[in-house]
């Protein structure tokens, strides 16, 4: 596979130029467009190729590579791009930022009594389920587009950021302007037209790995995304399936460095999914910090006993700022960017 990245200065002219010269039977040709200028995508890599679409007005540079998940490899755009989620809130690069809040919206009293307490103790975003996947179709479902309204309305209210999942394509659309960050959930990890319309939208992406998928898999997920020019995606590792049923899951931290060797994407933990038992949040959660992730999301509730899902999991408000403290206390231990000072961002 040859990527081709033109210079932001180059013109419609030059890029198909390129696209001409390089399009031929059995050999698609793809636009990406980019921040620092578009990419042109080849499934071809031939040396004949790459010497002669590298002499083409408007050409930066040409890479060939096996990868293929090539706009999200470290190996053709180098070091971890920071991500920015919200004004003021970036993630990736040193900044960490965790998210916490319940796991459904369930009314605007207990949203708003959760931002409040969250953002006392550090949070920059809110997380709250508008619309809920449950594999027990009589369970909870969320509150679908009144949920959106009382997350519009708990922002409002305390200036946080919200994340909320999107299911189907054809929300995509009509939900995005009303919050600022996408989660894909683990279910819809492979949800192929769910990417695609998720990669013509200019909003941040959480993409959760699915529950039985391998790095690969998921990666290629990302690539989905940004094939369709939507740059601002963020990695999530929330537990994969296995045979033991001591924990929700099982939480593969390795996979936080190794993912982080491979893409320049950021990487968060969901140790609440992960494990489904509140007492191994906090140690989760520090864990995770410790192996390098750039964030946490974090499931808290008021009251979990009361919680509609996920209570179990759920932190009180009380047990999360204990969290926040410890992990403040662990990245400032770690060191985390040497020469700065260490600090931490929460986003619920």
């Amino acid at each position: 596979m040859m990527i081709i990245q033109m210079n932001d200065h180059c013109t419609s002219l030059d890029v198909a130029r390129v696209c001409d010269q390089q399009e031929r039977p059995g050999c698609p040709v793809r636009i990406v467009p980019r921040s620092g200028g578009s990419c042109v995508v080849v499934d071809g890599d031939s040396d004949a190729a790459r010497q002669a679409v590298s002499d083409l007005p408007g050409v930066k540079s040409v890479s060939i590579t096996k990868c293929s998940y090539p706009l999200a490899s470290r190996e053709i755009f180098g070091a971890a791009h920071p991500v920015e989620l919200a004004p003021g809130v970036r993630i990736g690069g040193g900044e960490i930022v965790v998210m916490a809040g319940p796991c459904s919206v369930e009314t605007g009293e207990i949203l708003l009594e959760t931002a409040r307490g969250v953002k006392a103790s550090g949070a920059s975003v809110l997380r709250g389920g508008a619309f809920k996947p449950r594999s027990n179709p009589y369970s909870f479902q969320g509150l679908g587009s009144e949920g959106i309204a009382l997350l519009m309305e708990a922002r409002q209210a305390t200036g946080l950021p919200v994340i909320t999942e999107v299911m189907a394509p054809e929300d995509v659309e009509w939900l995005a302007p009303h919050v600022d960050i996408l989660q894909v959930g683990t279910r819809n990890m492979q949800n192929f037209a769910l990417l695609k319309a998720l990669g013509r939208v200019d909003k941040p992406v959480l993409l959760k790995r699915g529950m039985m998928s391998t790095v690969d898999e998921w990666l290629q997920a990302a690539e989905y995304i940004l094939v369709g020019g939507n740059e601002r995606v963020v990695l999530c590792e929330r537990g994969i399936r296995s045979f033991d049923k001591s924990t929700r899951n099982t939480l593969d931290l390795s996979i936080v460095p190794l993912v982080k060797s491979l893409t320049h994407l950021p990487v968060i933990v969901d140790p609440s999914h992960a494990t489904g038992k509140r007492e191994l949040v906090l140690p989760m959660s520090l864990a995770a910090l410790a192996a390098g992730a750039d964030g946490l999301i974090i499931e808290v509730h008021p009251r979990p006993e009361e919680a509609l899902s996920d209570g179990p999991q759920s932190l009180d408000l009380e047990a999360f700022d204990e969290l926040m403290q410890a992990a403040g206390r662990i990245l400032a231990a770690l060191q985390f960017q040497e020469g700065k000072r260490c600090g931490l961002k929460i986003a619920m």
